[in-house]
């Protein structure tokens, strides 16, 4: 029986990344943000009132979330019956083959119902901001520009894997394919006895 060689301890403790050190932090003081906020409401204007505007909250979202998707059911719908890639569609306004600009798409919505949902004032007022055409468009561009950011720094991505499955020629065509070995012959055929009964 064989055992794998254990590699030696390092002398250093390994480092946490950026966001394992400052996420829960900034989890914790949204949750404080919160909690004073809806005290001060509640000293303000009574503990009723902070009630129905957390039920507020809960319906406005769960009626916001059914309607993206059921906008989005729609769309879906739409592009199949019409035999374009659902994955290209991003809108009912959009032709196949191109980009609808104005972020009509149903992500901020659906992220702005989940923001309301949740209790508290601060993410009802980030909800809001995602529903609120001028701002969703706002922060349409920022999220595309960001991943697009991202997805050219990250080696390895799929992008990567699609350019490295190419094969390119000297005068400047690229081919694709497959490629099949023939170095090795045909497997030998193997002879069973006879089954006797």
């Amino acid at each position: 029986m064989t055992f794998a060689a254990t590699p030696p301890p390092s002398s250093r403790p390994p480092q946490r990344s950026r966001a394992r050190r400052f996420v829960p932090l900034g989890i914790a003081a949204w949750l404080v943000l919160e909690i004073w906020l809806l005290t001060l409401v509640a000293d303000a204007a009574g503990g009723l009132t902070v009630l129905l505007l957390l039920l507020a909250g809960v319906v406005a979202g769960g009626y916001v979330i059914k309607r993206a998707g059921r906008r989005a059911w729609k769309n879906l719908t739409e592009t199949m019956q019409a035999g374009g890639d659902p994955a290209a569609s991003t809108g009912a306004s959009a032709k196949p083959g191109e980009r609808d600009s104005s972020g009509s798409g149903n992500t901020l919505p659906m992220l702005g119902g989940l923001l309301l949902m949740f209790p508290g004032l601060v993410t009802d007022v980030a909800g809001l901001l995602c529903l609120f055409p001028p701002t969703r468009k706002l922060l349409h561009r920022r999220a595309e520009r960001f991943l697009t950011r991202q997805a050219r720094r990250t080696p390895g991505s799929l992008g990567d894997a699609f350019q490295q499955a190419r094969m390119h020629q000297p005068d400047g065509k690229v081919v694709q394919g497959e490629v099949v070995r023939e170095d090795e012959g045909p497997a030998p055929r193997r002879e069973d006895p006879p089954l006797t009964r």
